[in-house]
């Protein structure tokens, strides 16, 4: 395994990214100047992202101040041959045009205090990482290469992160192929640990969102053979266990799709998803969720 390393975020700079939240994150020129969606999810920016013959697809991310957004651009959902890690920032008052950060790379994942960005090549057992480097980024360097599943990596706030990775004896027993797992490092070393029941079901457990506090987790579930899915919430509890998911309703669970990328924006505001029934029809759609998530947030005793 390559050198591993978790930036802890320090409370002066969480107080700084809540500020620019607040400032930037609420006018007409945040979201690339897309109008809000409401309940109804509905597609970000169409026409405005990919070029001609390809799509986007997968997780996106914002920079903390919401004035970086990050995607992938592909031609295919089997082969990462042709695709591109991309950004478009807000400079001088206007977004700018797409510009490529990583050739061959996906699933952008920024660090907690915003200064490394993850992202992964084809195969879910690699994690990539670059470094801000003034106004741009370093080239990427593997971060971990293991012989276990580290696909969807994220970070959070106390350094723990989360993956999907290999099943454990007991999962193997449940029909679980692959799981949702928790990846924490001690001395040097780095465990995953399965999340195990009722987070993760018979089948492929893999996509998933954990909020930065780690109180909540969106997972794609209910996966055909054929990596159809779709969203559900499960919430941590005091005793670091998972309640069972709770689907995310009808309006984004509105028929047989592929439905993964989950991600929610620095505000909470909304949620970022990828959809498709096919490679002619996928795109990344957003939809308001901090109600949403309120509504099916166990309620306290």
């Amino acid at each position: 395994m390559k050198r591993f390393a978790i930036v802890l975020t320090m409370m002066p700079c969480l107080s700084l990214q809540l500020h620019a939240q607040r400032s930037f994150l609420n006018t007409p020129d945040a979201y690339l100047g897309q109008a809000p969606p409401s309940d109804t999810p509905k597609i970000f920016a169409p026409g405005l992202l990919a070029d001609s013959g390809t799509f986007v697809m997968g997780r996106v991310a914002f920079s903390h101040d919401g004035k970086e957004f990050y995607y992938t651009q592909n031609d295919s959902w089997e082969s990462g041959e042709h695709a591109r890690l991309k950004t478009i920032r807000y400079r001088d008052h206007h977004w700018g045009k797409p510009e490529v950060v990583a050739e061959q790379f996906i699933s952008p994942t920024l660090s907690m205090d915003g200064s490394v960005l993850y992202m992964r090549k084809a195969n879910m057992r690699n994690v990539w990482e670059s470094h801000r480097n003034g106004d741009g980024w370093s080239p990427s360097t593997v971060l971990m290469n293991p012989t276990y599943g580290v696909y969807d990596y994220m970070p959070t706030l106390s350094g723990n992160a989360y993956v999907g990775s290999d099943p454990d004896p007991e999962d193997v027993k449940n029909g679980s192929t692959y799981v949702f797992s928790l990846l924490t490092i001690a001395n040097g070393k780095v465990r995953v640990q399965s999340l195990g029941r009722p987070l993760n079901e018979p089948g492929f457990n893999g996509d998933l969102y954990i909020a930065p506090d780690e109180s909540y987790m969106i997972v794609s579930a209910k996966e055909t053979p054929t990596y159809e899915s779709e969203l559900y919430v499960s919430f941590r509890k005091p005793d670091s266990t998972w309640t069972a998911p709770i689907s995310l309703g009808p309006k984004i669970n509105d028929g047989l799709a592929h439905r993964w990328g989950q991600y929610v924006t620095p505000d909470g505001k909304y949620l970022f998803y990828s959809h498709g029934t096919s490679e002619k029809d996928c795109a990344i759609y957003w939809v308001r969720f901090d109600s949403l998530l309120e509504t099916l947030r166990p309620k306290r005793p």
